[in-house]
């Protein structure tokens, strides 16, 4: 007997009177907050203008999550189109299933058009954002544990997740497989900021390194869990997405370094103010200033002063009018 587990809530949606509020959406959207908090403080450090991260953040988060939800009706078809099922639902997103390879995948479509539109590099936006989305997955994965799907393996250990009996759920105690998720997002997030102080990271590789962290937790937790999931040469499918995409992520990040060492030196071009620039200039323009002071003692300007006496024996001297 297990004395000790993780509950799951009794229902994942809380009435707030004729409002109901979803666990689930209520996880996704408090992850968007941080994301774009956290990353616009990034941006500003790194030189960008307060509001850039929102603006495109604008353009990013309909695309995502329309990209999430595509990839998982995709891969989960059997879902919504098989017999017996109602294709209808594949649009209610509230309910879940969000695949975060479609959601970063599309969420940079969005990103990229936002960024054409403000004249700044995708990369540099990305490096900016790398660890509030991580802090973002973080947050989002607790609407599985609102909606009491994605767990893991039956398991009797002291952290064990109680399911109850539902639709297409066995109850007992399963591995928390949101919770290792969760966590190893916030591990993630900190393994990015702590590489981008340290090593400088610029042109997308501190996105790419979230990316390929991301991915080589994924694949181990996602091989924990139980729920239907299609499978190729006995992985499940989104097991296989995690080894590409890790393997392309790191191929990105050892070519880009050598391509593009450093760091961009200019993330937002409008953010540099004419203040800047003539601060800059005023040492040239200092010196130009001392060059052009009249020499003390210097001989008066004819034009502007009246002839010198002449001395004893000298010629008067006209003054010139010309």
């Amino acid at each position: 007997m297990n004395l000790a587990f993780i509950p799951s809530p009794s229902t994942g949606v809380i009435e707030l009177g004729p409002i109901p509020l979803r666990g689930y959406a209520f996880c996704i959207i408090i992850g968007v907050f941080v994301a774009v908090w956290f990353g616009n403080k990034r941006w500003i450090a790194r030189g960008g203008r307060a509001g850039t991260v929102a603006d495109i953040a604008v353009w990013a988060v309909p695309f995502g999550l329309v990209g999430g939800r595509l990839y998982h009706v995709i891969t989960d078809y059997q879902l919504y189109f098989s017999d017996g099922e109602d294709w209808v639902d594949a649009f209610k997103i509230w309910e879940g299933g969000l695949g975060i390879w479609g959601a970063i995948a599309l969420g940079a479509v969005g990103a990229w058009i936002g960024c054409r539109r403000r004249g700044i590099p995708l990369p540099a936006w990305a490096d900016a954002l790398a660890p509030g989305i991580a802090f973002a997955q973080a947050i989002g994965r607790w609407g599985n544990w609102f909606n009491q799907e994605l767990y893991g393996k039956p398991t009797d250990v002291p952290w064990a997740l109680k399911i109850s009996e539902g639709t297409n759920r066995v109850a007992g105690t399963y591995h928390p497989t949101f919770l290792y998720e969760s966590l190893w997002c916030v591990g993630v997030a900190l393994l990015v900021i702590w590489a981008d102080r340290r090593f400088k990271l610029g042109h997308g590789r501190a996105f790419a390194l979230y990316v390929a962290a991301y991915c080589a937790g994924r694949g181990w937790i996602e091989y924990m869990r139980v729920d239907e999931a299609h499978h190729v040469l006995g992985l499940r499918l989104n097991v296989w997405t995690a080894i590409i995409v890790f393997v392309l992520a790191v191929t990105y990040i050892v070519i880009s370094s050598k391509l593009r060492p450093g760091r961009e030196e200019t993330v937002e071009p409008a953010a540099v103010t004419p203040d800047a620039e003539g601060e800059a200039a005023t040492p040239d323009t200092a010196a130009d200033a001392e060059q052009a002071e009249p020499v003390e003692n210097a001989p008066e300007d004819a034009d502007t002063h009246e002839a010198k006496e002449p001395e004893a024996g000298e010629a008067p001297q006209k003054a010139d009018r010309t």
